[in-house]
């Protein structure tokens, strides 16, 4: 793998000084290389990746192409961010939540009890992400650009032993979280945080070292874990993630302005398609685990009053602490609550 990267890093670094993405040829083919973490059947490559980079090809008549590489084959999901900043490839998926170091602010979208929907959690962000602070301090000061984003709807709780009703029966809990607001919330409620990427979980499920996980719905389809799970909540509200694909902001500098036309419109629209894909898509994917022998819970408006309480404690502390850390931390966090008030 280190070599791997390493040859493509030099073949990044020698592109660079000969000039080859530049726009001295306006006709000049273009191909970009695009590294994420998820599987090939992952319904964000099934339904965002492949779609996006097709309609980029199409749009520009086989003039730009992508040089594809799914499922951490150039690095695993917490360095994708440093890959694409070093050029090592173009184009990158960035979880804000594994690299919460560089991204602090992004997580403002993953604070639970913020939205009902991905639709309503994507649209707030895709606003205050392109606008300062946010842009500005964690795109632009890390050296790329965001292409688009999308927030996953609302996570629930899926366990392997026990049933979990209310924030009580969470305590003790060994639960997978992504980090950020979903570690404190975890915290909140009693449960034990455990922080990892969506690959590594399958791992430590099989091998009993976790009692459950925060997780989206669909996700739990598309890495595998459904066997290993017994139990699941509907209508929770716990928190959520943010999918980010950035390009090398140099990379970007260098394409042709009509390319960069055709890849903003086709990013944006995935905005708002991938959004709707998600929404469509819950009640589908708790049909078919429901089938393969999860046990759904659906929590009651007294059973979420037990874990709705801690929500807001999570995030006046989420934004304090930032603020302490001399990051805008309050000011993000009106900004999306503003942005969500637009949405409803």
């Amino acid at each position: 793998m280190k070599k791997i990267i390493s040859k493509l890093a030099l073949t990044a670094a020698v592109a660079m000084l000969a000039g080859l993405s530049t726009t001295a040829s306006a006709q000049e083919p273009i191909k970009l290389r695009l590294a994420h973490s998820f599987p090939t059947a992952h319904f964000i490559q099934v339904q965002a990746v492949a779609p996006w980079m097709a309609q980029i090809t199409e749009a520009t008549n086989g003039r730009v192409t992508f040089e594809e590489y799914p499922a951490e084959q150039l690095g695993k999901a917490k360095d994708m961010l440093t890959l694409t900043q070093n050029g090592v490839t173009d184009i990158g998926y960035v979880g804000p939540s594994y690299v919460s170091d560089k991204m602090p602010l992004s997580g403002v979208a993953q604070l639970p009890g913020s939205f009902p929907t991905s639709c309503i959690g994507t649209k707030a962000f895709w606003e205050v992400a392109n606008q300062d602070p946010i842009k500005s301090r964690e795109f632009t000061a890390n050296k790329v650009h965001l292409l688009f984003a999308f927030v996953l709807e609302p996570y629930q709780i899926y366990t392997v032993n026990k049933k979990v009703q209310t924030a009580s029966d969470a305590a003790g809990l060994k639960l997978r979280s992504t980090g950020g607001p979903m570690d404190l919330f975890a915290r909140k409620i009693g449960a034990v945080p455990v922080r990892m990427t969506a690959t590594e979980v399958r791992e430590s499920l099989s091998r009993g070292t976790m009692d459950g996980l925060i997780f989206p719905n669909q996700s739990v389809i598309s890495y595998d874990l459904v066997s290993l799970l017994k139990y699941g909540t509907r209508g929770g509200n716990f928190g959520s993630f943010i999918v980010t694909f950035v390009i090398n902001q140099n990379a970007w500098d260098k394409l042709p302005d009509d390319v960069k036309t055709v890849m903003t419109e086709a990013s944006e629209k995935m905005v708002t398609t991938m959004c709707e894909n998600i929404d469509n898509d819950v009640e589908k994917a708790l049909a078919e685990m429901a089938g393969e022998g999860v046990e759904y819970y659906t929590l009651t408006e007294s059973d979420l009053l037990t874990f709705s309480q801690h929500s807001d404690e999570v995030a006046d502390e989420w934004a304090k602490d930032l603020d302490n850390r001399g990051q805008p931390g309050s000011e993000v966090l009106a900004q999306f609550r503003a942005a969500l008030d637009k949405q409803k």
